[in-house]
């Protein structure tokens, strides 16, 4: 569970940063993809123990929340 858990999470995050790079209108789903990934690492993280990274995921779950908000 915690190998899919980063996986999904950096592969969610990989897909964000393209969709946001690539200016095609998809930025909405983009953050949506941020947010996600964010969750999936901040889960995979709490069960590690590697809270540093788990902070970290609170800061891009957060700009997720703002970023859709600002595209809607």
């Amino acid at each position: 569970m915690n190998k899919l858990l980063e996986w999904f999470g950096a592969l969610t995050a990989i897909a964000f940063s393209l969709l946001v790079a690539s200016n095609s209108g998809n930025e909405v789903l983009g953050f949506v993809l941020l947010f996600i990934s964010a969750i999936a690492i901040g889960l995979w993280a709490f069960l590690g123990e590697h809270y540093g990274i788990l902070l970290l995921q609170f800061f891009y779950a957060t700009a997720g929340i703002i970023g859709v908000l600002r595209w809607l």
